[in-house]
């Protein structure tokens, strides 16, 4: 049935409308979660359409031309591979990233992240020129999220991966910041705690430290989606027995500092902002340690706040 459905969709003679049936029928078979939204994506980046344009040809033949890259891309969709992978790009905070399987995809709940540090920024230092770390960036959605946001700011943007990185200057040329940020390749807060009072890099003191670095417990894996599991790239998903080893680590070189950043701001997994805010509390180094809902209600984001 599977194969009879795909073949259907290579033969020509079959409207956009019918062609988009055949899809979602094919993907709802292989179980894949939200076959129609998923195949309208695929058919709308295949035939280079925004969604209104999509639907003035809903009655026209599918062009032929674009039928091959149509099926492959159906055949890839089908075994689980992340949307994003195959189009190559990736939204956050309303611009789009380009991803490749070398970076996490940029999930929405992580603007939630970056929007709580603006306002907190705007709140309590609206006239200053503060220096922001982002520690495991990835794609660069949070550190030229940033840096765009806020051009005052002075950003720095690290990762453990070089071909994160090299991605993340790429998404960063793509908006013209690439050389106002800073690129570092290192663990986690490891090239930043050189001298004993606080978090610096090449003399310049760190102000903000934002990070959402690997967090899903290593006996948790097996249980991910496969477009997580199979696809995306391990070394920024599991932090460890518990998930919780890279906030260890990097709370552990804080506290090895005389003076703390103004801002801490991490994203966590399922039932662990509230260990790490305990932490974070037991530290007394900030006046405020808030605890932010994700999109589903579920608690996902600490911001510790130093005010002064």
């Amino acid at each position: 049935m599977l194969e009879k459905t795909l073949a259907a969709s290579l033969t020509g003679g079959y409207t956009v409308r019918q062609q988009l049936e055949l899809a979602t029928s094919y993907l709802t078979q292989l179980e894949v979660d939200e076959a129609r939204e998923n195949a309208e994506l695929l058919m709308l980046h295949v035939l280079k359409l925004d969604r209104a344009q999509l639907l003035l040809r809903w009655q026209e033949i599918f062009p032929s031309d674009y039928l091959e890259e149509w099926v492959e891309l159906l055949t890839r969709k089908g075994r689980g591979e992340p949307l994003q992978y195959m189009t190559g790009e990736a939204w956050f905070y309303g611009r789009a990233f380009a991803v490749t399987p070398d970076v996490l995809i940029p999930r929405p709940e992580t603007e939630l992240l970056v929007e709580a540090v603006l306002q907190r920024i705007r709140q309590h230092w609206p006239q200053e020129t503060l220096t922001i770390l982002d520690v495991g960036t990835g794609s660069g959605a949070i550190s030229i999220t940033l840096q765009l946001e806020q051009p005052k700011s002075h950003v720095i943007a690290s990762d453990l991966s070089s071909a994160a990185l090299a991605q993340a200057q790429r998404n960063a040329e793509r908006y013209q910041v690439s050389s106002t940020i800073e690129w570092v390749e290192g663990d986690l807060l490891k090239p930043f705690c050189l001298d004993g009072e606080r978090l610096q890099h090449n003399g310049r003191g760190i102000d903000i430290l934002v990070s959402n670095p690997p967090y899903i417990p290593q006996a948790d894996m097996a249980g991910l989606q496969r477009e997580v599991q199979q696809y995306e790239p391990h070394l920024a998903l599991v932090g460890g027995a518990d998930g919780l080893d890279p906030y260890r680590a990097m709370l552990s070189s804080l506290q090895l500092l005389s003076e703390q950043p103004r801002i801490v701001a991490f994203e966590l997994g399922i039932h662990q902002p509230a260990i790490v805010a305990g932490w974070l509390r037991e530290m007394g180094a900030w006046d405020e340690v808030d605890i932010i809902t994700d999109y589903a209600g579920i608690d996902r984001h600490i911001l510790a706040i130093k005010k002064v």
